[in-house]
């Protein structure tokens, strides 16, 4: 079975997915923005997503250290209380299925974030799992230089 190519599939609804997805992106910080989009990945076994962005967080100058370390976030001394609240938030929103058990993490946005902030940074993990879930959905695993040139020409 081939790849679905997603962009000819659907190519307006891809095109306006995408330019969203750059939007919400470019609304927070982006060391902040790779490591949501890394740890929502890692809960949700997206090689794909984890490849592309692991690639982009290195690349923003992100420590490897860091990118290890984030699957145990909460025991590592290396990430900011912004981070943590983000990453709280990244989990607690990523897992709604295993509970609503969320009022900790609301907490902790609520202290480091504010109104504006929290709306974008809900957005940006509703976008990376919505990626997750058309990667493996469909079995993607595309170079990431494709997917910059392909994500591009659907923004032009």
């Amino acid at each position: 079975m081939t790849a679905i190519n997603l962009f000819a599939a659907a190519p307006e609804l891809m095109k306006k997915w995408t330019a969203t997805s750059q939007a919400v992106a470019s609304s927070l910080e982006a060391t902040l923005v790779r490591l949501v989009e890394i740890r929502a990945s890692q809960i949700n076994g997206c090689a794909n997503c984890l490849n592309m962005h692991t690639i982009d967080a290195r690349a923003n100058g992100e420590t490897e250290q860091r990118i290890y370390l984030l699957s145990a976030w909460r025991e590592a001394p290396c990430y900011t209380d912004r981070e943590r609240a983000a990453l709280g938030w990244t989990d607690a929103l990523t897992r709604l299925s295993e509970g609503h058990n969320h009022e900790g993490a609301r907490e902790a946005l609520w202290a480091h974030f504010t109104e504006e902030e929290q709306v974008k940074l809900t957005l940006m993990i509703n976008v990376i799992n919505g990626w997750n879930r058309i990667a493996v959905g469909f079995g993607l695993f595309v170079d990431p230089a494709q997917a910059k040139a392909a994500a591009q020409a659907a923004a032009a």
